[in-house]
């Protein structure tokens, strides 16, 4: 490897990792941003969604941009972005300017994070680029777990503004390294960028969230909620209509034919959401109603990641020689019983009677369900069609957290006494009914898999990508190769 080469590849660790931490490391602060700036439950959902919301609705044509401006320059415009951005939510005076600032990140981080592999694509060669993909696959990983313990430590110590204070002078020596390194990449073909698409989509999805989000405010038969639901539905379907017949569509449509694609984007639609939500609603539900610290909540789902680590790898070889329809239906069940065993959790919560047993049995689901989808998924789709399908993928388990979180707040919210958790039975009563809602999500992923997915006749490499879409990687990042003939 030379300098030139090893300077790229932690610039491209640095950058996608500053995005992945902000991915898990918000959620942690959440309560404390409450108690600072206001909101209530609204506002928390908002900071969440917002970063979703514009990461969803732009990230199919964020790796685009890259073939048609250059990789090296949309992964710069990215990182400064998320670097401005990222001030303006340290500095933010109000919850509103907060909430403006999160949805700016998420557009800066659709451009930052497919260009980051494209960068480490462009300055190795093949021969060499396994290894280096492999090392940029596992320092995401790790700055995923990282995330919510830097968090609480932060949030415990000094300040909530301080998580994102720390992002600029990462993205600052980030920017130095490509500039050093990282040579303009020659222009691959001329397309168009799909803006109207992009424009449809997000318009849909905001419409769509506002009204879920804002509904126990307002009430359903508000113009203020009836408006944006119905301009919202009315605009994503518009977005499909227009995908089918655009020259550059940034949702490949045609691609849904294909069984085991659609099925697995159906079961990672319902698996995200409810495991998105389920870490969203128990990080606030620990601080504000069980009364742990921030750090002590950030560390309390780490099992679930030192398990999924440990074992997801080894489930993948398992799905390689027995096929992934067994794994991917069997696993989101004992993923969701997992969740039930949470119900134990109340106003005092034990950590290791209440919550290690469900984290663990979740975190076991997990580990079974994970390489397999992904591989699966991707694999339906062929060599051809392997970057806008893990794209698609990609955007599909975003989409799942906005709409997720969106769903089950609006369900706690109509339990809450207030808009936010509290000390109460109320809050207690709530937090429960959003995890049989997020149980009910993930077994329904389960379940999707075991009647619609079809074993392929190509073995599959599961084994290989053991991160899939849980750390926001495509398929050449999370190291899966292309399926292999299945021995005579």
């Amino acid at each position: 490897m030379t300098r030139r080469q090893r300077l790229t590849l932690i610039a491209a660790i640095l950058g996608s990792g500053v995005a992945a931490i902000d991915g898990t490391i918000v959620n942690v602060a959440l309560p404390s941003i409450e108690r600072d700036l206001g909101g209530g439950l609204a506002a928390q959902q908002w900071i969440s969604n917002g970063y979703l919301l514009t990461l969803s609705s732009l990230i199919l044509i964020g790796g685009s941009l890259g073939d048609i401006y250059g990789e090296r320059r949309i992964f710069s415009i990215g990182l400064a972005a998320f670097g401005v951005f990222s001030i303006v939510c340290a500095a933010a005076p109000t919850i509103g300017v907060l909430l403006a600032a999160r949805a700016l990140q998420g557009a800066a981080g659709a451009l930052l994070m497919p260009s980051s592999l494209a960068v480490i694509v462009g300055a190795f060669a093949e021969r060499e680029r396994g290894k280096a993909i492999g090392a940029w696959t596992a320092w995401g990983a790790i700055f995923t777990i990282v995330g919510p313990l830097a968090g609480g430590a932060i949030v415990d110590s000094a300040s909530w503004r301080w998580i994102f204070a720390i992002n600029p002078p990462l993205i600052a020596v980030t920017l130095i390294l490509v500039l050093m390194a990282v040579p303009p990449a020659p222009q691959v073909r001329r397309r168009s960028v799909d803006v109207l698409g992009a424009g449809l989509c997000g318009a849909g999805l905001a419409g769509i969230a506002f009204a879920l989000i804002e509904q126990p405010h307002y009430g359903w038969g508000s113009p203020a909620i009836l408006l944006p639901l119905i301009l919202g539905g009315i605009s994503f379907a518009l977005f499909l209509a227009y995908e089918r017949r655009a020259r550059d569509p940034m949702l490949k449509l045609d691609l849904f034919r294909l069984r085991n694609f659609s099925i697995g984007n159906l079961e990672t639609l319902a698996m995200y959401a409810g495991l998105t939500s389920l870490f969203f609603f128990l990080v606030i539900f620990l601080q504000q109603v069980a009364g742990y610290s921030a750090l002590a909540s950030g560390l309390s789902t780490l099992p679930v990641t030192i398990v999924m680590f440990t074992l997801s790898r080894r489930f993948g070889a398992l799905a390689d020689r027995y096929g992934p329809r067994m794994f991917m239906g069997v696993g989101p069940l004992i993923a969701a019983g997992g969740i039930l065993l949470l119900l134990r959790t109340g106003i005092h919560t034990s950590y290791l009677t209440d919550l290690l047993p469900g984290l663990v049995v979740f975190g076991l689901g997990l580990s079974m369900t994970v390489a397999p989808l992904t591989a699966t998924v991707l694999a339906d789709a062929g060599e051809d069609d392997a970057g806008i399908a893990s794209a698609i993928n990609n955007a599909v388990a975003r989409l799942a957290g906005l709409l997720g979180v969106s769903v089950i707040g609006l369900i706690a919210a109509s339990t809450l006494m207030g808009d936010t958790f509290v000390r109460n039975a109320d809050s207690v009563r709530a937090f429960h009914n959003a995890l049989i809602i997020c149980a009910v999500l993930v077994a329904a992923g389960g379940l999707t898999a075991a009647i619609g997915i079809v074993n392929p006749s190509r073995r599959l490499r599961a084994q290989e990508c053991p991160g899939g879409q849980l750390v926001s990687i495509p398929k050449q990042a999370a190291g899966c190769p292309e399926e292999q003939p299945v021995a005579a």
